[in-house]
């Protein structure tokens, strides 16, 4: 492990010469009214040149390598502008748009861009925003932005669901490098992505394969955080909050600090620990005579981690490392064995390398290297017992070769390479051990003609998943199997962003995307607890007669790539006191994998070695209640031609100085092209918010209403309709550089609130009524 680490990492020294002095720019930067902006940065795009406008808005630029450069100028409220400079300038005269909506520059793409400049919809939570949505869970904690929402597995797992897809299509990733866990393959294992101490979460809704791979045909959720320092800025942020639905504690803080002009450090950490979360009434929906009333049993849930990092920062570049160790205990609800309620206990430490140089070279301008290191193990503990282990090493590292700008096109091409090895032991081991690897070769232009920017690009990527001790249960006889697959799915994406009026534009995004399926969905063989289910892989023939008796075989039907074909349609206008995004999209997906209900029952079978006829003897030994209680219904990763389509929009209306509103819905309808819906896709969505604040005291107040779900698959129930309402009140102090007092009421109608999405909807409701009161503060 050590030597493959220590050559991934020798690709990101390079040999690095120095930006040679050249030319400089000077100017200024107004507002539309001709008024100074103070404060706005200008960068030299593909360099790390900058300055910062000064009280009558005048920059300078000097030690520059040309005189034909782009520069990026942003500054909070304001939308960002590019600017081309071909013979330098004494005397560049910069006017800015001033804007309604918080523009943020996206990392984890890329081009120098912010979310409302990108032909791909993207949309970025920071700052208090991120602050005030902060949940323990990764899907919580995004469930209020439009196209997204949880899988929620009660408060203690959710991962993002990006337009009813989620799991081996939404890659989550952290600094953009998957963050390595297990939670793609089963909806109870909690995502490792921690938004707890992220400086903001970047969602990237739509195939995003063109930029991370495989794993992203759904869409990307990017946790962006100062792990490894970029700069030698000394700042931070700290945070202290108690939760009264289920009597929570948060303890978090991060802190950067420069050490002189060329070294700098980072630290954070958090704590957190909860008891059972209280709900509005019984748990499931046919409860039991003994049922427990107002508590979701079995949630109650600790976490903690902690990052160091430190960096090297020169004048053209920096070169930094972290190490971070996560640490999470919980309960899973609804899940139980002979009696005893089943814990979760998962470890991570996680390893990154970052570095990023420009260059002096007619060809090369930028190279961009990363590489991360991921240890995780998962054990689901019966009382004292390991009843399951889970296990996954990943070793991934991507190299961005950007050029000097030719003929106007900006671009890179991209290396990126991933060595995944993931196993399961024990009994509920539903999946093989298996080792996945993969190899990719990326270029990525963008240019712009005139009004119009063009953006575009193409992948191919080699990769083979090999699993041994494939299982095979087939009439009685019992085998195992080494098997092995492998693909070479490519993608290529075209979009065009268009600023056909002043304060307007208008993105187009055309996207061909393949996904390899994933060991898990092919290669599956057993009772998958978490999601009550016995799960069979794409790879078997289930062969069925009608008394409900079946057996498996291996199938005569190659393993398909599953290939998006997607458009995306975005209209946004940012200028004055109202602005808006909205869009619509449609994704036409062949040989879709997706678990099918087939109406057959196994045992739970956690030794693995059953017969699946039922035999009536043996029935008798036991009561019908016990006999219930072992079994699962099967469901079969089948391969289907399906469309997913629908539409997502957000409306910002500054009403007067201290008054803001804001409206939001979406909406997604999938199914199957032969007939037939697609399971758990969540329910069209309508919400309001609304944000008051003179000096110091603020008042936020949002409700969203969730329709009812009813286009359900087959075998799936309906899901009732509900409203959520919240409210927080603030007052910030003028001490260490900002201190907020915060108390806040979550579902302030005491609603019992069930999500379509999750596979325990029908046992575990959202939260009841709560409060929760804090203090976080900045320097």
């Amino acid at each position: 492990m050590l030597k493959r680490s220590l050559a991934y990492l020798g690709f990101g020294f390079l040999a690095l010469p120095g930006l040679a002095s050249a030319d400089t720019i000077q100017g200024v930067v107004l507002d539309g009214d001709g008024q100074p902006v103070t404060g706005a940065l200008v960068e030299v795009v593909g360099t790390r040149v900058s300055a910062e406008t000064d009280a009558s808005g005048q920059f300078l630029l000097d030690d520059l390598s040309s005189d034909d450069v782009e520069l990026h100028v942003r500054a909070p409220r304001f939308m960002h502008k590019n600017v081309h400079v071909h013979d330098g300038s004494d005397s560049l005269r910069i006017t800015l748009t001033e804007t309604v909506i918080e523009v943020v520059d996206v990392t984890g793409m890329p081009w120098h861009i912010s979310q409302l400049e990108s032909a791909t919809p993207v949309s970025v939570l920071s700052g208090d925003q991120l602050r005030d949505q902060q949940s323990a869970t990764l899907g919580d904690t995004l469930n209020k932005q439009v196209g997204v929402h949880s899988s929620y597995y009660g408060p203690v797992a959710g991962t993002p669901i990006i337009r009813g897809l989620s799991g081996p299509r939404v890659l989550v990733a952290q600094n953009g490098l998957d963050v390595g866990d297990v939670s793609r393959s089963g909806p109870d294992h909690a995502v490792t992505g921690e938004a707890t101490t992220a400086r903001q979460v970047e969602i990237l809704r739509g195939p995003a394969t063109l930029f991370y791979g495989n794993g992203a045909i759904g869409g990307v959720v990017n946790v962006v955080d100062d792990r490894v320092p970029q700069d030698t800025e000394t700042f931070g942020q700290w945070q202290l909050e108690y939760n009264s639905a289920n009597n929570e504690p948060v303890i978090e803080g991060s802190a950067n600090v420069g050490l002189g002009d060329s070294f700098a450090v980072h630290v954070d950490g958090f704590w957190r620990e909860a008891d059972d979360l209280e709900i509005p009434g019984y748990a499931e929906i046919e409860p039991d005579e003994d049922a427990s009333y107002g508590t979701l049993e079995n949630s109650a849930y600790d976490s903690q981690g902690a990052t160091l990092g430190g960096s090297y920062v020169g004048d053209n570049g920096f070169a930094g490392i972290s190490f971070g160790r996560l640490e999470r205990t919980y309960g899973i609800p609804g899940h139980s064995h002979d009696g005893v309620m089943v814990q979760a206990e998962l470890e991570q430490d996680r390893l990154q390398f970052v570095s990023e140089y420009s260059f002096d070279h007619d060809i090369l301008a930028e190279a961009r290297f990363r590489y991360g290191y991921t240890d995780y193990q998962h054990y689901e503990l019966e009382g004292d017992a390991i009843g399951t282990m889970f296990q996954n090493e990943l070793h991934e590292a991507r190299l961005e070769l950007f050029h000097q700008p030719f003929a106007e096109w900006r671009g890179a091409v991209s290396l990126h390479g991933k060595r995944q090895e993931n196993a399961a032991q024990g009994e509920e081991a539903f999946t093989p051990p298996s080792l996945t690897e993969s190899y990719a070769l990326a270029l990525m232009e963008e240019k712009h003609f005139g009004d119009f920017l063009v953006q575009l690009g193409g992948r191919i990527e080699w990769i083979e998943v090999d699993a041994h001790d494939v299982l095979l249960d087939s009439e009685g006889e019992r085998g195992t199997y080494r098997l092995d697959q492998e693909f070479t799915p490519y993608s290529f994406s075209l979009g065009t962003v268009w600023d056909f009026a002043e304060g307007y534009n208008l993105g187009v995004n055309l996207t061909h995307a393949q996904r390899a399926p994933t060991a898990s969905e092919v290669f599956s063989y057993g009772p998958h607890i978490g999601a009550g289910s016995f799960e069979v892989g794409s790879i078997f023939d289930i062969l069925a007669n009608d008394d409900g008796d079946w057996v498996v075989n291996f199938s005569d039907q190659p393993v398909e790539l599953e290939t998006s074909n997607n458009i995306d349609i975005s209209l946004r206008k940012f200028a004055g006191n109202i602005g808006f995004v909205v869009g619509a999209f449609y994704n036409q997906v062949d040989d879709f994998y997706y678990a099918r209900a087939t109406g057959l029952e196994a045992e739970s079978g956690h030794d693995h070695d059953h017969d699946h006829d039922h035999d009536h003897d043996h029935e008798e030994e036991h009561d019908h209640g016990e006999h219930e209680d072992e079994m699962l219904p099967v469901y079969q990763f089948t391969a289907a031609d399906a469309e997913l389509y629908g539409f997502e929009g957000e409306v910002h209306w500054q009403v007067s100085d201290p008054l803001m509103l804001r409206f939001t819905t979406d909406y997604i309808r999938a199914t199957l092209r032969d007939g037939g819906n697609l399971p758990r896709i969540p329910p069209l969505r309508a919400g309001i918010a609304a944000e008051y604040e003179v000096g110091p005291w603020a008042v936020h107040a949002s409700a969203a209403h969730y329709f009812e779900a009813d286009k359900t698959a087959a075998l799936e129930t309906s899901t009732e309709a509900y409203t959520w309402v919240d409210a927080e009140v603030s007052y910030t102090l003028p001490v260490w550089g900002g201190t907020k007092l915060y108390l806040r009421g979550d579902n302030l109608l005491d609603e019992t609130a069930r999500v379509h999405s999750s596979f325990i909807k029908d046992i575990a409701p959202r939260a009841g009524r709560s409060v929760s009161a804090g203090i976080r503060a900045s320097f």
